[in-house]
């Protein structure tokens, strides 16, 4: 619920950033009974009411058990359209890779949804969850950590004093910078260039990696005859492109995108990001926990940004609310630690995957391409390697939190 907060406020739990993670993280824990406050700079009447802009993002089966199991995936379940079936492919290669979700069961191995949807039901999940204050239109200033609680400063001048901050605050998080965490970057010098795409005939729930030289090429399935589309180029060939007006951006388009879904054209805004890895040194410092941007960024080849930022929330509630149970102080650094522990390795081990293959296949170089079709025809032979690279797009590998396995803490 929203309400006109005093001077001070004392909660359990703040949450900065208002994002696709942190308006997850806090109704999770406001149902487990903690106080929570959630700040955000955005009105809540834009993201409520969002028009359609062209960006939307893979929620990968786990994910989605997440989602299910805390009620938050019930008003996006009508907006959701399930992958079915994966194909990768390299080049003009003849070989490709492919998977289909039957091989593991009924289940799909994801679904993609347009942000707009996902912010827009899970900034109202917060708003009507009991033991939720949402704090918007303003921006965290500061927060002092030295003492038996963390005090954050607003922007309107109001403090919060904490047991726990949680940063969900983006890629740029300023809570991280200010703590004295380290991040280590690396740029790509690519750009991935965002829209969706209205396609002639249907798609029929099957998501297209095509690996080109510049970069990887995915058309990824929404509703109805339309797709999302990720394209990455090289930086300086992407601003060229996005300069293009709508007639002549098509027409580039449609020369990577080939005829198979027949006449096709973008739909919306298109939108251009740089590509490139951070990864912060720590996850966790006294009274402060990073999820999501704030802790990691990866390469979108694999999809995964989001989901390793649900994978986040599942774990640091799990440790929050059985740390609260036990009467523990959920701020302190060695609880956290346990959090931090649990998701470094899987997080570290996925950035390593999707960097290795962008560096695979983004490039032209004749041995390379030979290998790298050989590879594809090889593994698209051996069905329990196949299994393993769908469980790991699913999410289902590993030690995981509950909440990936549908159930509650």
């Amino acid at each position: 619920m929203t309400t006109t907060a005093t001077k001070a406020r004392t909660c359990d739990v703040l949450v900065v950033g208002g994002g696709m993670v942190g308006s997850a993280v806090a109704p999770i824990l406001a149902a487990a009974g903690l106080d929570v406050v959630l700040v955000d700079r955005e009105d809540p009447a834009v993201l409520v009411s969002a028009p359609f802009d062209g960006r939307a993002s893979a929620i990968a089966y786990a994910s989605q058990r997440l989602l299910s199991t805390t009620g938050l995936w019930d008003d996006m379940a009508r907006h959701a359209e399930p992958i079915r079936e994966i194909r990768v492919s390299e080049g003009r290669s003849p070989f490709f890779l492919h998977f289909d979700h039957a091989d593991l069961g009924d289940e799909p191995l994801g679904f993609m949804l347009e942000n707009r949807h996902t912010r827009a039901a899970l900034f109202i999940a917060a708003e009507r969850t009991a033991g939720v204050e949402i704090m918007a239109r303003v921006a965290v200033e500061g927060v002092d950590r030295s003492g038996a609680r963390a005090i954050a400063t607003l922007s309107d001048g109001r403090t919060i004093s904490a047991s726990l901050v949680i940063a969900a605050d983006g890629v740029r998080s300023a809570l991280r910078d200010a703590a004295g965490i380290r991040t280590t970057r690396w740029d790509y010098h690519q750009t991935g260039i965002i829209a969706t795409v209205e396609h002639e005939r249907p798609h029929r729930g099957i998501a297209h990696e095509h690996f080109l030289p510049p970069g990887p090429f995915a058309i990824l399935p929404l509703q109805g005859n339309r797709s999302s589309l990720v394209w990455t180029e090289k930086t300086t060939d992407a601003a060229r492109i996005m300069r293009l007006e709508r007639t002549a951006f098509d027409a580039e388009m449609r020369r990577r995108y080939g005829d198979f879904m027949g006449k096709i054209s973008v739909v919306g805004r298109r939108w251009a990001y740089p590509l490139g890895v951070s990864l912060a040194h720590q996850y966790v410092a006294p009274r402060l926990a990073l999820v999501g941007d704030s802790a990691h960024g990866l390469h979108p080849l694999a999809g995964q940004n989001l989901n390793l930022g649900y994978r986040d929330v599942a774990a640091l509630v799990e440790v929050v609310i059985e740390a609260a149970r036990l009467g523990l102080d959920i701020g302190q650094v060695d609880v956290l630690r346990r959090y931090e522990a649990w998701r470094r390795l899987d997080n570290l081990t996925l950035l390593a995957v999707t960097d290795g293959l962008n560096r695979l296949f983004s490039n032209d170089i004749k041995p390379v391409k030979l290998v790298r079709g050989f590879g594809l025809a090889a593994v698209d032979r051996l069905p329990g390697i196949k299994k393993f690279f769908m469980a790991h797009a699913r999410g289902t590998v590993g030690s995981k939190p509950k909440l990936l396995e549908g159930q509650t803490v």
